[in-house]
């Protein structure tokens, strides 16, 4: 497909260097193509997101030439990658695994054969790396390129999160880009994704439903800019249709000003915090930027609040769904307010321990601190809570994308949350 010049880009930054980039070895290019990605938060959030090459090394013990792929690891953020960060696999060990995959008596969703697999990435490690694989391990090797991003973008999480995704993808990429359903990241994604490249072999990239964009090429440099390019346009796109003053069914309530809204956040602020943290002591961040304001004074808010999450990384900073505070900011006091927030954090630990005993399996871990992470009230904003400040920053960070996402979605469709797909 056509890709866009670096001058043309709007939605995304362009930082691709030549001079810096051809200055590396193939390894640290994939660091540097990985921490540019990672650094412009439209494309990817903190910890989400891999990137791969398949790069041939000299085998330690041979000394012959074998096909090593490297993969962003678990637990790693894109933008601060280092070349420790990144898990080594020989190829040819990673593809034997679909022998031992496919043979499993296993039927349907293949569970237990599933997480029994991450337990074989250590037999296929090149030269002893010690950076665990990650789950997302398979979705890289079998997609028969040498370069895969596979990113998290605001716009493209938007249409996968969309009711009519699949004709969006169509509209916006042609046959350049392919939709697949909502899956478990995992072994099987893997397998689909190189079946659909199979049956679409001029294809550069798939949307996962309710999950986001993964991307190849031949050439590093390529895949950085097909990522891009592939970001570009479905922003432009959602950008074409914005609804304007529309936007979440319109404002229904205003934002205070900032002397008020600093003195409601005085008043409730050290309350708020004795509430949520029962069991884990929190730290909290405040935002009130207009993405956010727009959203908490809207009229969609609390159903879309409701809703719940748009993207698997989002359970694990916001939980399923934020504490949205039905308080009239025109005409409630403090006092009022602070009485909703007790009531509200009572009934999301209700809520979140009944749907962690509804989805609960024999060998789940125990349950998460079961107290809200985003708060969201009309007129002040959103705040949101982590075990240290670094930690509650990105909890927000990780709600403004989730803002982001519904605002697309909503445009163009209607929103659908991940555990409704």
């Amino acid at each position: 497909m056509q890709l866009y010049k670096p001058e043309d880009y709007k939605h995304v930054n362009y930082s691709w260097d030549d001079t810096y980039a051809d200055s590396l070895d193939a390894v640290d290019r994939l660091v540097y193509r990985s921490n540019i990605l990672g650094d412009d938060q439209r494309i990817t959030n903190t910890g989400g997101g891999n990137t791969s090459s398949k790069i041939m090394m000299t085998d330690p013990l041979t000394g012959d030439e074998v096909d090593v792929m490297y993969v962003k690891g678990s637990g790693g953020d894109l933008r601060t990658a280092k070349r420790a960060n990144f898990a080594s696999l020989y190829m040819n060990k990673v593809m034997a695994l679909q022998g031992i995959y496919n043979s499993s008596d296993e039927k349907g969703v293949k569970t237990p054969i599933e997480d029994a697999m991450v337990g074989m990435y250590p037999h296929c490690v090149y030269d002893l790396n010690p950076r665990a694989a990650s789950i997302d391990t398979p979705l890289h090797a079998f997609i028969p390129y040498r370069h895969v991003d596979h990113t998290h973008p605001n716009a493209v999480i938007a249409i996968a999160a969309c009711s009519n995704g699949e004709a969006l993808t169509k509209e916006i990429y042609g046959d350049d880009v392919i939709w697949t359903d909502w899956q478990r990241p995992g072994f099987d994604l893997g397998l689909v994704l190189e079946q659909v490249i199979k049956e679409h072999p001029d294809s550069v990239g798939i949307i996962l439903g309710g999950h986001g964009l993964i991307n190849w090429a031949n050439d590093d440099k390529e895949c950085y800019e097909l990522s891009l390019t592939l970001i570009e346009k479905a922003a432009r796109y959602l950008e074409e249709n914005d609804l304007g003053a529309q936007t979440f069914g319109g404002q229904k309530y205003d934002s205070l000003t900032d002397e008020a809204r600093e003195q409601v956040l005085f008043d409730i602020l050290p309350q708020l915090r004795g509430m949520v943290s029962q069991q884990t002591r929190f730290i909290g961040t405040v935002q009130y930027n207009d993405a956010i304001l727009e959203f908490v004074n809207s009229n969609d808010a609390i159903r879309l609040a409701e809703l719940g999450t748009s993207c698997p990384d989002h359970f694990l900073r916001t939980k399923i769904k934020p504490l949205f505070v039905n308080w009239n900011p025109q005409t409630e006091d403090t006092a009022t307010l602070l009485d909703l927030l007790q009531s509200g954090v009572e009934q999301y630990r209700k809520d979140y321990i009944a749907y962690y005993e509804a989805c609960k399996n024999d060998n789940s871990p125990a349950m998460r601190d079961p107290n809200p992470r985003v708060v969201l009230i009309p007129g002040i904003g959103m705040i949101a809570y982590g075990k240290n400040k670094s930690e509650s920053r990105v909890t927000a960070e990780f709600y403004n994308n989730a803002v982001a996402v519904m605002k697309g979605s909503e445009a163009v469709g209607d929103y659908v949350a991940l555990y409704q797909s």
